[in-house]
């Protein structure tokens, strides 16, 4: 009787599990909020990379809220008022990299903010990063990964397990439709903002003209280049109106100038 009522609950559970892109996702968002929020404290006592102290950087900080609140003032940020959208900066001039994780805690490298251009570029990248925070492909992720183990750990309240996948995070891969998705996101919500709605596509533009370095291999490595990208981002941009917008290149050079 026990493993019938079992096999009922789980039946259920995974129905109402299911996101609006048909894969299951086991996590509510505020174990979302929880798991982000742990694997921040975890991961700033650990990196080996140092964050830029904001006391001593404030005037750059404040040119990157500005960014990113742009970005989360969009109507199509599904979970502005409920994630923290937090933004920190890592001073690692070798990466190129940025990353948003479950409950909107935002990292950016040093290395990315130098090797871009203009602020719509940056602001395309933490479009795409920010899309996968709000539509939870981490926590979507996590699910695929841990299966059945997972729901089981959940549905019996093992705080402590949450706990050691929280450290997980930066590892996880996403899938070439997750990445297609956030690439339609950052079109979508930048078409909302001051920034030209391209940005990501320039981005992309911009390491492919730059080759194989390691940096870029690296970034590939957990953002797994879909088909036709650049190509896909420009249709997406066709499709919701060709609308243009700033570039911010002579601000974005001031910005830069306040890392040194």
């Amino acid at each position: 009787m026990k493993k019938l009522f079992l096999t009922f609950f789980l039946i259920a559970f995974l129905s109402s599990c299911r996101s609006k892109d048909g894969d299951f996702n086991v996590f509510s968002t505020d174990e979302d909020i929880r798991l982000g929020k742990q694997f921040s404290e975890q991961f700033e006592q650990l990196s080996s990379s140092p964050l830029l102290v904001e006391d001593q950087y404030p005037e750059a900080y404040k040119h990157l809220r500005n960014i990113t609140h742009e970005i989360i003032s969009s109507k199509e940020i599904l979970h502005r008022d409920e994630f923290a959208w937090e933004v920190r900066i890592i001073d690692d001039d070798s990466v190129l990299n940025a990353f948003c994780t479950p409950g909107g805690y935002i990292y950016v490298y040093t290395g990315l903010i130098k090797f871009l251009d203009s602020e719509d570029e940056l602001a395309g990248v933490l479009g795409h990063e920010i899309a996968h925070a709000d539509l939870r492909h981490s926590t979507e992720q996590l699910t695929k990964n841990y299966g059945l183990h997972l729901i089981i750990k959940l549905f019996t309240g093992d705080a402590a397990f949450l706990g050691s996948i929280a450290g997980n995070l930066i590892s996880l891969n996403f899938s070439r439709s997750d990445e297609s998705e956030a690439d339609r996101q950052s079109v979508i919500y930048l078409s909302d903002t001051k920034y030209d709605p391209r940005g990501v596509a320039r981005f992309f533009q911009k390491m492919k003209v730059d080759g194989n370095s390691s940096s870029i291999l690296q970034f590939l490595n957990t953002h797994p280049n879909p088909e036709n990208r650049i190509e896909n981002i420009y249709q997406e941009w066709k499709l919701l109106g060709s609308k243009s917008g700033l570039e911010c290149k002579q601000d974005y050079k001031e910005f830069k100038a306040l890392l040194h």
